[in-house]
């Protein structure tokens, strides 16, 4: 039987994305937004599957837009 739990807490003020792989997700913070954004464009080039969440403030996601894609 499949259930969603969590077994962290949010901290706030971090930035978070979500990498999906089939009917898992594994989600990933940085504490400053550059690291965040840096190691969600790794992923896309690599091809996985991620989703932006933002920055949690405590109660929900401020900063929802997705980084663009850096350009190397």
């Amino acid at each position: 039987m499949a259930y969603n739990r969590k077994n962290f807490t949010m901290g706030s003020g971090k930035y978070y994305f979500q990498i999906k792989s089939g009917q898992q997700s594994i989600t990933i913070c940085r504490k400053n937004k550059d690291a965040a954004e840096q190691a969600f464009n790794k992923y896309i080039q690599v091809g996985k599957s991620v989703e932006w969440l933002g920055k949690w403030n405590g109660k929900s996601f401020e900063e929802t837009a997705e980084p663009k894609l850096a350009t190397s």
